[in-house]
């Protein structure tokens, strides 16, 4: 007896997917939009990095005013402790960057630590002035310094002793 053939099934091709060929005029189309995404993603990122700058600078001017209000109304406060000697215009100074040396009296320890410590909390080119008129007992303290946009913004801080 002879072996019985075997019964095979078809074999069923499997099916291609072709990707249709892209005309001429096609051709590397989508290099072109990748260059441009990758540029515009570039622009984008230039921008945050210049946004963080202005908010780097901008933070720092901003403690440098909160520091010359501070010490404006330290000095304030120094005159009210000692206001007749104010109220009679001996705090009184010229714009001076400076430190008065300290002779003793309770004025020039006063200008003395003040400008000395406007000088440590804002910066070396820290300057101040005091002028306290006779006839209103008002007074002005006027902190100015150099940021670092090479502007000298006042800070003035005006009262009653």
């Amino acid at each position: 007896m002879k072996p019985e053939p075997m019964k095979s099934e078809p074999v069923k091709p499997e099916p291609t997917f072709a990707i249709p060929a892209m005309p001429a005029c096609q051709r590397g189309m989508s290099l072109i939009e990748v260059l441009i995404s990758v540029l515009i993603l570039g622009i984008g990122m230039l921008g945050i990095a210049a946004m963080q700058a202005a908010a780097l600078r901008n933070g720092s001017n901003s403690l440098q005013q909160s520091q010359a209000v501070i010490m404006a109304n330290a000095m304030m406060d120094a005159m009210r402790a000692n206001s007749a000697v104010a109220n009679a215009a001996g705090y009184d100074i010229a714009t001076t960057c400076k430190a008065p040396k300290n002779a003793g009296s309770t004025v020039t320890s006063d200008q003395n630590w003040w400008i000395t410590q406007m000088q440590a909390s804002i910066g070396a080119s820290a300057c101040g002035a005091i002028d306290c008129t006779s006839k209103t007992p008002v007074c002005i303290v006027t902190v100015s310094w150099s940021d670092n946009t090479g502007a000298e913004p006042p800070v003035a801080v005006a009262s009653r002793l």
